[in-house]
C-alpha cells in the first residue's frame, strides 16, 4: 500500500521539490499551498504523515500544529515541521505543541527522505 504524505508549503518551488523527492520514493504526496482548511482534511482524512511549513499565510505552523494535536484522530499523526526560522525558540515551540521532527531550510533531499520514512515506520 503507498504511503500518503500531505505537505503544506507556500513556497512553490520548495513544495515541488519535496513533491519530486517523495513521489520519486514511492509515497503518494497531496501539496497545499495554505493551512487554512487543512486542519478539517487533515481530521477527515489522515495520511500517513504531515510535512508541514511554519510560516504560512493566514495561520502560522504552530497553530495548525496545536489544532492537530487538540484532535484524537490526528493526536499521533507524525509532523515534520520544516522552517527557514531555525531559532530556538520556534524549535522548543514546536516541541511544546507535539512536533515529531523540525528541520530547517535549506535541508539536503536526502535528510527529508530519511526524516520522512523513519517517521512512517518506513524501511
Amino acid at each position: 500500500m503507498v504511503k500518503r504524505v500531505v505537505v503544506i508549503e507556500d513556497e512553490p518551488n520548495i513544495s515541488e521539490a519535496i513533491r519530486y523527492i517523495l513521489t520519486r520514493n514511492g509515497w503518494h504526496v497531496d501539496v497545499s499551498p495554505d493551512g487554512v482548511g487543512a486542519v478539517q482534511s487533515l481530521c477527515d482524512d489522515p495520511p500517513d504523515l504531515l510535512i508541514l511549513d511554519l510560516m504560512l499565510p493566514n495561520i502560522s505552523g504552530f497553530e495548525i500544529l496545536k489544532q492537530l494535536r487538540q484532535d484524537a484522530r490526528t493526536q499521533a499523526l507524525p509532523v515534520l515541521m520544516l522552517t527557514a526560522k531555525g531559532q530556538g525558540a520556534d524549535r522548543i515551540q514546536a516541541e511544546q505543541l507535539g512536533v515529531s521532527r523540525f528541520m530547517t531550510k535549506p535541508f539536503a533531499n536526502s535528510e527529508v527522505i530519511a526524516a520522512v520514512d523513519e517517521l512512517a515506520g518506513v524501511k
